[in-house]
Formats: C-alpha cells, sequence, structure tokens
C-alpha cells in the first residue's frame, strides 16, 4: 500500500495512528495484528481512509453503533480527531507501541496471540528482566490477601516484576505489596498492571489511586484504547496478556470458574510454569486452585519457593517495608490479649461494639464471619481482621457457634461445613 500525499497528516507520528486503528469500530488484537505485520501504521490508516481496507464481518452490533448501522471503518476514521485524540494523550502521559516498533514488549513478539497494538504509562523497562504474576480471586479471603501482599512485597524485594491485572482482591494486594517493597538498589518494587479498560480509566473506580502508584513504580498497560470502560470480552483478553509477559503465574486463590484460571491456561499453552497457593479444601474462594493443583502444577508457599522454581538465587528475602496495609492481613501471631482468652458478654448483657443497631448488628457479624476463615483462626487475628472489639468479638462467635456457623476447639475457630456458610462477599 502505498500512501498518497496528504493522505496522512506529517505532523504526526506513526504511533498517533496505530492508536487510531486500535479504536476503529469492531477492531479486535488478531484484526489489529494481522493488518500490521503485512505494513506500518500510517500506510495501513491511509488503506483504511481510501477504502481497500475494510471493516471485516462481525458477529451482532457493538454499543458504539447508532440505529443498528455497522459504521464501516472509511467512516469512522473520517469522523475521528485524530490530532486532537493525539494531543490529549501526549498530555496524560500515554504511550502506544505495536508490533512492529521498537518498543513493543520482546515477550510478546513470538507470542501465539500478540496484542496488535499496546498502551501504556509509565516505564515498560520494567518488563525486561524476571517477571512473575499474581493472579486471583476478587472475593478472596483474608489469608488469600496476606499470602499475595506477602508474594508480591518479597517477589519485588528480590529484583522481580510483579505482573497482575489491577482489581479487587488478589491483584490488588499482590500490587500494594511489590509497591511497599524497600529494596531499590535491587530494582525492587517494580510492578505492571495489565488492564481492561483504557490506561486512563481506572477501574474499578475505587482503586484509582492504585493505578497511580503503578504508573509511578512500573506501568499499566491496555490493549483498550484511552477514554473506553472495560467491555467483558476484554477480562480474558487481557488475561493472555499477563500470562504472555511473565516467566511464571501464581495463583493464589480462584473459584471454581475464576477469570485466573484462564490466566493459567493461557501460560501453560505458551509453556510457562504456573503455580498454586494451597489453600482451605472447604473454602468457595479457592475451589478452583486446588482443582487446578490437584490436576499438576506444584505448590508455592511463599517467595523463596517461587524463586527457587525460577532458578533465582534461593535465599529467602528479606522482609523490609512498611506493614501491611489495614485490611490485608496479617501473616504473624500477635500476642493474645488477655481478654480475649474468655471472650464474654460485659455485665448486663450490655454489647460492647460500636452500636447496638440491627443493622449495624448484622454487619458486625457479617466482618467477624468473613475474618474467621476456613482454617483454625485465633481470636486475636479475628479481633484484628473484623476491626470489632474484642468483646464484641465474643458474643458474635459465640451466636454463630451456636447456629452452627463456625466451630471452636481450644481457642481456634473455623468456619463450619454446617448450617449457613456462604461466602457473604
Amino acid at each position: 500500500m502505498t500512501r498518497r500525499p496528504g493522505e496522512a497528516s506529517c505532523s504526526l507520528p506513526a504511533a498517533a495512528f496505530a492508536g487510531a486503528l486500535a479504536a476503529l469500530p469492531g477492531v479486535g488484537p488478531a484484526t489489529l495484528h494481522g493488518l500490521l505485520s503485512q505494513a506500518g501504521p500510517i500506510e495501513v490508516w491511509d488503506g483504511v481512509r481510501r477504502g481497500e481496507i475494510v471493516r471485516p464481518p462481525g458477529r451482532g452490533v457493538l454499543p458504539s453503533e447508532v440505529a443498528g448501522r455497522r459504521v464501516g471503518w472509511a467512516d469512522a476514521a473520517a469522523q475521528m480527531p485524530l490530532q486532537a485524540w493525539w494531543e490529549a494523550w501526549c498530555r496524560r502521559g500515554i504511550e502506544i507501541t505495536w508490533l512492529g516498533d521498537g518498543r513493543f514488549p520482546d515477550r510478546l513478539r513470538c507470542d501465539p496471540e500478540p496484542p496488535g497494538v499496546l498502551f501504556w504509562r509509565g516505564c515498560l523497562d520494567r518488563l525486561s528482566g524476571r517477571c512473575v504474576a499474581v493472579v486471583g480471586t476478587r472475593r478472596c479471603s483474608p489469608d488469600g490477601r496476606a499470602s499475595a501482599y506477602d508474594l508480591g512485597r518479597d517477589l519485588a524485594n528480590a529484583g522481580v516484576c510483579v505482573v497482575s491485572g489491577l482489581a479487587l482482591g488478589i491483584d490488588g494486594a499482590a500490587h500494594l505489596g511489590a509497591l511497599d517493597a524497600k529494596l531499590p538498589a535491587l530494582g525492587a518494587g517494580a510492578t505492571v498492571g495489565v488492564a481492561a479498560s483504557g490506561v486512563d480509566v481506572a477501574y474499578p473506580a475505587s482503586h484509582a489511586a492504585l493505578w497511580e502508584r503503578v504508573v509511578a513504580a512500573g506501568a499499566v498497560i491496555s490493549e483498550t484504547p484511552p477514554g473506553r470502560p472495560a467491555q467483558a470480552w476484554r477480562f480474558p483478553s487481557r488475561n493472555r496478556v499477563i500470562a504472555g509477559l511473565v516467566d511464571m503465574v501464581v495463583v493464589v486463590e480462584s473459584h471454581a470458574s475464576g477469570g485466573s484460571l484462564i490466566t493459567a491456561d493461557k501460560a501453560l499453552d505458551r509453556g510457562i510454569e504456573v503455580r498454586v497457593v494451597p489453600g482451605g479444601v472447604h473454602a468457595p474462594s479457592t475451589a478452583g486452585s486446588n482443582q487446578l493443583l490437584y490436576d499438576g502444577p506444584g505448590p508455592v508457599r511463599d517467595a523463596t519457593d517461587v524463586l527457587d522454581a525460577l532458578g533465582m538465587v534461593a535465599r529467602r528475602p528479606r522482609r523490609i517495608g512498611r506493614r501491611r496495609p489495614p485490611g490485608v492481613g496479617r501473616t504473624e501471631q500477635p500476642r493474645l490479649h488477655p481478654e480475649a482468652r474468655q471472650p464474654r458478654l460485659q455485665p448486663d448483657g450490655v454489647d460492647p461494639g460500636p452500636s447496638s443497631t440491627p443493622a449495624a448488628t448484622t454487619q458486625a457479624a457479617g466482618a467477624v464471619l468473613e475474618a474467621v476463615g476456613w482454617r483454625p483462626t485465633s481470636i486475636n487475628r479475628i479481633v484484628d481482621r473484623s476491626g470489632q472489639t474484642v468483646g464484641a468479638v465474643g458474643r458474635i462467635l459465640e451466636g454463630l457457634r451456636d447456629a452452627g456457623a463456625v466451630e471452636e476447639d481450644n481457642g481456634w475457630w473455623w468456619r463450619s461445613r454446617v448450617g449457613d456458610v456462604r461466602d457473604p462477599q
């Protein structure tokens, strides 16, 4: 395809046209890869504008299409404010690379399903060293969240880049752990998030601050054009990118049909090692990951096991950095509070909790039940996780035990398989 004079603005770089191609209606990674394997972004864009490259047949109508009419690529391209887009992307620090560009991640060049175009904010160089994906369910247990945080922190302290999907639960905890690593001389603290939405559209919105921290320490990358929210099909597509970027995938917790299992499958398809953090056999949040573990991939307990499997120095990473933020969970057993040994109500049946309203009581009971977990847990850890007072936790635990939701033996508590033990999340 030869570009005719005046068909593509010489004031714009090739990256601008690559970004515009990714924004065409109905275009996907495979289509982009096919187009950009034949010619550069400017030449492909000119072919689209002239009508020589047309939109392939698709299924159904995209939400962006008006009145059920399929918008042709030539018409869509003619209406794109490419100059304004490029200026906005530059102001937001958004960069673009494509399969034929020198900045395209080396790990994805020979991938069986490579992205055609990638957008990013931050520094892609973080992906040049050892990379490990730490992934799992959004609806995780406190133990799972703590394991993901510890893995992220200790791997980053060992100079490994931690890759995940920026989601709630396991993903967010892994990123937080990496961000709290404190050995910059070894390249620690690096983490890369792979998003399903545009790199300037934080998803979930509650993770907006986390996204900015990840950008500062590493990068946020996505195949989705800037300004666009995530679509359902982009999440499994995103997971294949995560798998293609790393040396190993570690699944911390996954429900029976969790998205992290897709990441594991994509990694196995690529010959990338997958490991699993074992979980409680009765916990819904570990049903999928435990099945994966049973099917073949080996277990890991901590970052040292991961480093051993990667052939790196088998030396336990120094636990340097901030303590886990509230809500992430704890690994160490704090000293048992004297009142925690014999939990009981205050005199005259007064509720020691912060509120005695029915709604507050129900919410407190749910927090305590979630904090108990499926493995034996001490009451001091339940107090720490739930944020309730010792007296309130003791009262709630007694009620949950009477209802058959939890069991107790010699001061250890765990969730029961009998009664209503549904995951409150």
